[in-house]
């Protein structure tokens, strides 16, 4: 059996495990998990070995990166290193997901690499912003997208939250590396889920590899503005060249 449908088998079984564990505890909590061991420096991703080693991503994620369920983030065409960076934090702890770090648990920082390789090459599917109007208060009379695209193009001044395209880019592609996520085209139901743990002071990372940015830029966030960014972000995406007639 190829090393590529190794990896792939014990992944998923460690993922089936982890979503057990949920439901049933450990019948021993002192086991320890395997941990892969890295064996060399890491190289840029390869999307081909990534395509095999992303398999027990599918389940979640889908097999193209575009996630069925809102509550799981869309990975299409999300940055190589970033995708790398969320890993390695999931398999030392510095982001806590249970499910996760069992999946993290047998990759190399190599794996990850080639996994983040495979989805950036993918295109993410964009869905639809909300146009309901809002009724009351001080964005009466606005549709959702509009109050949170206004905060994604200007920020809002007045209490401190600066604009997102800044770092994310027009259109939410963001940009190449480890730091700034694309955004574009992604479930709102995910995006509002991370703005309210961000606002709340979450922060990914310890010590030197903590990132602060988003737990600092997303303190003055209401949570109408969660809702508008969350729902404009999800119908942001990089407009195409117009069909030649």
């Amino acid at each position: 059996m190829k090393l590529s449908h190794l990896l792939v088998l014990s992944t998923a079984l460690v993922f089936t495990g982890a979503i057990a564990q949920q439901a049933v505890a450990p019948a021993n909590p002192e086991t320890v998990p395997v941990v892969a061991v890295d064996t060399g420096p890491v190289k840029p991703g390869d999307p081909k070995a990534g395509q095999a080693k992303a398999g027990a991503c599918a389940a979640c994620h889908g097999v193209d990166g575009n996630a069925a369920i809102a509550l799981y983030p869309k990975l299409a065409g999300q940055h190589e290193q970033y995708i790398w960076r969320q890993l390695k934090m999931y398999k030392s702890g510095e982001r806590n997901n249970a499910i996760m770090l069992g999946l993290a648990a047998v990759l190399t920082e190599q794996d990850m690499r080639d996994i983040g390789a495979y989805f950036s090459q993918q295109k993410v599917i964009a869905g639809l912003a909300d146009e309901t109007v809002i009724a009351q208060g001080p964005n009466a009379g606005k549709k959702f997208y509009e109050v949170g695209e206004k905060i994604y193009r200007s920020g809002n001044a007045t209490n401190d939250v600066p604009a997102c395209m800044a770092c994310h880019g027009p259109a939410g592609a963001g940009m190449p590396g480890p730091t700034y996520p694309a955004l574009g085209g992604q479930h709102a139901d995910y995006t509002s889920l991370r703005l309210n743990e961000f606002r709340a002071g979450t922060v990914w990372g310890k010590d030197k590899n903590a990132n602060v940015i988003m737990s600092q830029a997303a303190k003055g966030l209401s949570d109408e503005d969660i809702q508008g960014l969350a729902t404009y972000l999800q119908g942001l995406h990089k407009a195409g060249k117009p069909t030649a007639k």
